[in-house]
């Protein structure tokens, strides 16, 4: 009697601390609780899923009549690899790792990876992976961080985990192994922490200039994302930013150069989770600050619906995918949150991912969110002329909530010292008449609300703003005054606020037409250009696709344009298009712009354009 109740203390104890073990290796993948944290009638909950676990571990301790497994492990020891209550056959990593994409701090980074089981285990199986960070790329001596952490099918198999105790503005080199199987291990990732907000800014980077790396748009099916890569090995970029339509839902075929999209147009958790996979497959590297625009959910996105899935009672009806807006988008977002390891911000707002940046002295990052959060409605191509009610004061295209703390958020940074505010937002901020049409899903469709922003600017005398834009799938540079200022000169620039800096698409196809030549795309330039609706613009180009950088230093902010030869192949092949520089407290384009040359595109005062690729 005695015996079979120390059997039954033995057993309890077992279930116990396999329990608490459990939940903490649930709990430190933040795959499972983004982006309902907190909200387990939402997200993942953690101690149901160690409920399951717990219950597989009786199976390993109690007499198994009465259960139908057909495989579990059998063996027993003290450490990981011979645990009987987890994946013990083996993983696959199947897309490498990231960190920048995850949010970084001045003393803590997020690190991804993605465990696939090798087999097919039981679902209430998880699998067990460690992580190291150490501050040299060899992993010698002590990791300055470690742990392990589960993942299982209920995330995709996706991990995610802070490491922390970093110090400040340091670069650090990680990787993940199976916990049963130390020699299953990652490819080594770099990352970095960020400055702290009080370090003078000629101390940022270790007293070297801070550059941005700056991306939008790239579509599976229109070519490689060759624009990473140019990035990644040609360039000194410290931080990259992509500021969204970092996947897209539609279908593609891609036949010509190998890369017809997976799946249908998305709808389903299903959907999205294999089309992020499937971008992840592309040879370049991915490891960005993520925003999300449109095409992270559908096409034309607002608040309550997509160009073809709203939240109206005709709203499914003419969604190809047979999927309800508020459906679609809560399974993008949770895809979008295991693929991406974005930080968790305020589940209670709107599934919020606006947030700032204190990178030192030198600037504040701001990351608006100008298409999800928010948005009134945009033109879903068969809804009401949206130019009939642009200028509607009431009408917002980030909502109150966001407006005010931008507000706040510029004129804090102001306070606090900060030499630059640097805005990366997802679509064009000034007033683009592009040949008669005005694009009313960018800013121009908002005008209310950009000139509010511009008010702010200019009444509390708020220096060196400089937006970042993406969306349109072409080049544009700016500065920024109030749309029809005449006492702004495009000449001089005498009476600008702010500048803007708008990249084209990493692939996705120029707005001025499917595969323009460079000719024909200056031909249009140059008819944009000199308009005088658009005296703010400088600069157009349109038929090359790539991305910009942005480098900071306490006096000088300068955008070095790239341009890719060819997205048909994986390959390297780029060139500077063009150079931009902005002085410190000047708030407009220096002049000449450009230095009064570029290798593509067209300039508006007295255009000097090199042969191209030069």
């Amino acid at each position: 009697m005695i015996a079979k109740n120390m059997r039954f203390v033995s057993l309890l104890t077992l279930g116990c601390v396999v329990a608490v073990q459990a939940t903490k290796l649930f709990d430190r993948n933040l795959a499972y609780s983004s982006p309902f944290v907190g909200y387990p009638q939402f997200s993942h909950d953690t101690r149901k899923l160690q409920a399951r676990h717990v219950a597989y571990v009786k199976r390993q301790t109690v007499d198994n009549t009465g259960f139908d497994d057909e495989h579990y492990p059998t063996f027993y020891g003290a450490d990981f690899s011979n645990a009987p209550f987890i994946w013990s056959g083996g993983i696959n990593f199947t897309h490498s790792v990231a960190s920048m994409q995850g949010d970084p701090f001045d003393t803590s980074v997020l690190l991804w990876t993605r465990a696939v089981p090798i087999g097919t285990p039981d679902q209430s199986v998880p699998v067990c992976v460690s992580f190291k960070i150490f501050d040299n790329p060899n992993l010698n001596g002590k990791p300055l961080d470690s742990g392990e952490a589960f993942t299982s099918y209920d995330v995709d198999w996706t991990l995610k985990v802070e490491a922390t105790n970093l110090k400040a503005d340091t670069k650090y080199w990680y990787q993940f192994a199976d916990c049963t199987n130390a020699k299953t291990v990652t490819t080594i990732g770099a990352t970095r922490t960020l400055s702290s907000p009080n370090t003078p800014a000629n101390l940022v980077n270790g007293g070297k200039p801070l550059t941005l790396a700056v991306f939008s748009c790239s579509r599976f099916q229109d070519g490689y994302f060759n624009a990473y890569g140019v990035a990644a090995h040609n360039t000194s970029a410290d931080v990259f930013v992509h500021l969204g339509d970092y996947i897209y839902e539609s279908l593609g075929n891609g036949a010509a150069i190998g890369r017809k999209v997976l799946g249908r147009e998305l709808a389903t958790i299903f959907d999205y989770r294999q089309r992020l996979g499937q971008y992840r497959t592309d040879v370049s590297p991915t490891s960005l600050i993520n925003h999300r625009d449109d095409h992270e959910v559908a096409d034309q996105a607002w608040k309550a619906g997509t160009a073809d899935s709203n939240d109206t009672m005709v709203g499914c009806a003419f969604s190809p995918s047979g999927a309800c807006f508020t459906d679609r988008k809560l399974a993008a977002v949770r895809a979008y949150h295991e693929w991406i390891p974005i930080r968790q911000v305020d589940v209670d707002d709107k599934l919020r991912i606006w947030r700032n940046f204190q990178i030192g002295k030198l600037l504040d990052l701001t990351m608006l969110d100008t298409r999800n959060y928010d948005r009134d409605i945009t033109d879903l191509y068969y809804n009401t002329d949206i130019n009939s009610i642009a200028d509607f004061q009431n009408r917002s295209l980030m909502g109150a909530e966001q407006e005010s703390w931008f507000y706040n958020t510029l004129s804090q940074s102001q306070s606090r010292g900060a030499v630059w505010r640097i805005v990366g937002q997802q679509i064009v901020f000034t007033q683009l008449d592009e040949q008669g049409e005005f694009d009313v899903d960018a800013w121009d469709g908002y005008r209310a609300n950009r000139n509010r922003i511009l008010d702010h600017i200019q009444n509390n005398r708020i220096s060196n703003t400089v937006i970042l834009s993406g969306d349109s799938h072409a080049n544009w540079v700016s500065d920024l005054a109030h749309p029809n200022d005449t006492s702004y000169d495009p000449v001089t620039g005498k009476g600008s606020l702010a500048v803007e800096f708008a990249g084209t698409a990493v692939t996705s196809s120029s707005s001025f037409g499917a595969h323009i030549a460079p000719l024909a795309a200056d031909a249009i330039s140059q008819i944009i250009v000199t308009d005088p609706l658009n005296s703010d613009l400088q600069w157009s180009e349109g038929s090359y696709r790539g991305f910009f950088t942005l480098t900071l230093d306490p006096h000088t902010a300068t955008a070095t344009y790239y341009a890719m030869r060819n997205i048909s192949n994986p390959n390297l092949d780029a060139f500077a298009s063009a150079v931009f520089t902005v002085k410190a407290g000047a708030n407009k384009l220096t002049r000449p712009v450009a230095g009064g040359s570029v290798a593509a595109g067209i300039l508006k005062a007295s255009p000097s354009v090199l042969p191209t690729g030069v």
